[in-house]
């Protein structure tokens, strides 16, 4: 029974975060981030400010805040360590985008893949959040080098996988870029594949345990 009470517990802050963060996202496309408050948030989201604050400490955090690190680690973890590490990561970036995205785009973007673009407009467009995204893109990075455990127990290779992962985040946000400026019309996961395989080579991501 406490593990069942645990788990609803869970589930229902983390249906509460999503509702708040997309009636903020929906506020700051709609009026401005500079322009819309935390209180206007609240508002809109019928919960008090302080319960804004519990599940977002910032304001940037309304926008920043996702599940994508745990989903590339989590990729990351259950690859063979066998494989060089720009493979390792580049097809979890892949794999992950494609889970955010429901794996459409082409025009016919879900409602997962909506937020997502919505988000990454404000990122572009706004100051105050392309500065807080490198904060968020540098945890992103360790969290990478943590899910690959092993290939990080000696500076050497610690220095290898912080230098893999760097280089494919670096991949990964020119593809973001360019999503956002077609405005979503390309498939995500396929511009994140063009664009480690640009760097790194064709065969980058296509050797993943679940390939045919």
């Amino acid at each position: 029974m406490p593990d069942q009470q645990s788990t609803l517990r869970a589930q229902r802050r983390a249906e509460t975060q999503r509702a708040i963060q997309a009636h903020a996202v929906r506020l700051f496309t709609e009026r401005g981030y500079d322009a819309t408050t935390v209180n206007d948030v609240a508002e809109a989201a019928g919960v008090s400010p302080m319960t804004v604050y519990r599940h977002f400490p910032t304001k940037e955090d309304l926008v920043l805040i996702d599940q994508h690190g745990q989903l590339v680690a989590d990729r990351i973890a259950a690859s063979p360590a066998t494989q060089p590490l720009v493979r390792r990561i580049g097809a979890a970036l892949v794999e992950s985008t494609t889970t955010l995205t429901d794996g459409r785009g082409g025009g016919d973007l879900s409602a997962n893949g909506q937020f997502l673009l919505a988000r990454l407009r404000l990122m572009i467009a706004t100051p105050a959040l392309r500065a807080k995204h490198l904060d968020n893109n540098y945890a992103l990075q360790q969290a990478i080098v943590t899910a690959l455990g092993d290939d990080t127990t000696d500076p050497d290779a610690a220095f290898h996988a912080h230098a893999a992962a760097s280089a494919c985040l670096a991949a990964m946000h020119t593809a973001l870029v360019r999503w956002a400026e077609d405005d979503g019309r390309s498939e995500l996961p396929d511009l994140i594949a063009k664009a480690l395989a640009a760097a790194f080579g064709d065969d980058v991501v296509q050797a993943r345990p679940d390939a045919p």
